[in-house]
């Protein structure tokens, strides 16, 4: 009886370990548990920006942060993935969902940090007096395009077909109003206003091209649906969601040191979201 209790519990613990195994391998960037130095991807604004001045926080615990700049979306999950870096914070959790399952990547949200409103900006338009015939720029990434044509829609530019939500794409415009959507990379939209009457940009694309929400024609409500679910996240590879020096910087983001930071700084075009 005490033998096969044995084998048992042998089985049990090759289980765990298999199991342990499958979900973090010797080839995925694990950080070592006594780390005392981590590497974060990040936007050049605001997020660049806000990480700057966790450096003394992350210090008073102990730890090291060095920050890396990127400039599009794409190359700082593929560096957390790959363990080129140790984290990012530059993106929101429906587009961190929409990058695993189109890249195959493991990156899992820590906590969220803030919310930056979308806007409308001036182009060779300078208000929203006139709603039709226009060519607007958005961006032409899934869930930012989605965001940009709901706030289209409720300035009265387009109409969508009901029920999208926030999974809206051009393909789902009912009525463009005589309108051209210019479907733009991101990051590019900004530097396109003299040739688009219209732009709708991302807040922190609008604070690189040193505009702010009180140079926005119309912006996203800070209480709204979008700014619960597009608020900025602290991202990792599932591997390291649990390390110390992980918690401690999410402890740093979310501090209320920071807070105060993003409120006297930024002024409305970056809000604290916990």
């Amino acid at each position: 009886m005490l033998n096969k209790i044995l084998k048992s519990l042998l089985v049990l613990v090759v289980c765990l370990c298999a199991a342990t195994l499958a979900g973090c391998g010797s080839k995925d960037p694990v950080i070592a548990d006594d780390a005392k130095k981590i590497v974060v991807a990040a936007s050049p604004t605001p997020h660049a920006l806000i990480l700057e001045q966790c450096k003394p926080l992350m210090e008073a615990k102990g730890y090291e942060l060095e920050i890396k700049e990127f400039t599009d979306y794409v190359q700082p999950n593929l560096a957390t993935e790959n363990g080129d870096v140790d984290a990012n914070y530059f993106q929101h959790t429906p587009y961190l969902e929409e990058f695993n399952e189109l890249k195959d990547t493991h990156l899992v949200s820590v906590g969220g940090v803030h919310y930056e409103p979308f806007g409308i900006y001036a182009g060779k338009q300078a208000d929203l007096n006139t709603k039709t015939g226009l060519k607007i720029a958005v961006p032409n990434d899934g869930t930012n395009e989605a965001r940009a044509l709901l706030l289209l829609e409720q300035e009265g530019f387009i109409k969508l077909k009901k029920g999208v939500g926030l999974s809206a794409t051009k393909l789902d415009i009912e009525d463009a109003k005589g309108n051209e959507i210019v479907e733009l990379e991101a990051a590019a939209i900004a530097s396109t206003r003299q040739d688009n009457d219209l732009v709708v940009l991302n807040g922190n694309y609008a604070l690189a091209a040193e505009l702010t929400v009180n140079d926005a024609l119309a912006i996203e409500g800070v209480n709204s649906l979008a700014a619960d679910t597009y608020v900025n996240i602290l991202v990792v590879h599932k591997c390291n969601k649990d390390k110390a020096i992980v918690k401690a910087l999410l402890e740093c983001l979310q501090s209320e040191t920071i807070k105060k930071y993003i409120q006297d700084t930024f002024e409305g075009s970056v809000v604290p979201k916990f």
